[in-house]
């Protein structure tokens, strides 16, 4: 009895479409609220490293750009299944705050050289993406319309270049972080969650394109995969 009634639900749930702008915020901007608490409750001893202060604003960043630059930004995006938000949103909240309260209260932060070399990786990382979603946003001329190889940047090696420059900024953050478990899980988790993505769209652009399609270009990691 409750199983049917549990996909009718789900069904109506999915029918419900959210503004793509609309959802990219709701859904982002949990972590930054997640930020602006656990920094207020945070330790005095953790809130007063430069370590610990320069890695959470890593993760601060990252998810300005999210919440706010990037979705003001878009162009033409389809609007997002209600559910497929909800999960996000509900994701970034849990995640902002494992990742923030250990920042603020259980973690000690040194500015040693592996933390300069995981926030230098981040950096790379975040340019890389940013880069990326420029080039994507660009693609066509106005009034254009159709699907064009995105081309420059790292897209001349690999497919997938937003998703790999995303990959970079949190394996970056998590050896800023020490190695410390939070850290770790979120790049781990970050990987098998758009990682994948970058094969799927490599796999279409090669069908699409066939041979105008560059025969060199990689899925996800420049000459490797």
């Amino acid at each position: 009895m409750f199983l049917p009634q549990a996909r009718s639900l789900l069904r109506l749930l999915s029918s419900c479409k959210v503004n793509a702008k609309v959802a990219w915020v709701l859904q982002e901007s949990p972590t930054l609220v997640a930020a602006v608490l656990c920094w207020c409750w945070g330790s005095e001893a953790c809130t007063s490293s430069l370590g610990n202060v320069a890695v959470l604003m890593c993760f601060v960043i990252h998810y300005v750009n999210r919440s706010f630059i990037y979705p003001l930004r878009m162009k033409g995006s389809k609007p997002f299944p209600l559910p497929v938000m909800l999960m996000a949103a509900t994701f970034c909240a849990a995640n902002g705050y494992v990742q923030c309260r250990s920042l603020t209260r259980y973690l000690m932060i040194p500015m040693s050289w592996t933390t300069c070399a995981g926030l230098a990786t981040w950096a790379a990382g975040l340019y890389i993406n940013v880069d990326a979603d420029h080039r994507l946003r660009n693609l066509r001329a106005p009034g254009e319309t159709g699907y064009k190889i995105p081309r420059g940047g790292l897209f001349d090696y690999v497919s997938g270049a937003n998703f790999f420059g995303e990959i970079v900024e949190w394996v970056g953050f998590a050896i800023a972080m020490g190695g410390a478990l939070p850290g770790v899980t979120f790049a781990f988790c970050t990987a098998c969650n758009i990682g994948p993505r970058a094969v799927t769209h490599h796999h279409w652009y090669v069908e699409k394109f066939k041979d105008e399609y560059p025969k060199d270009r990689r899925a996800l990691v420049p000459f490797l995969l």
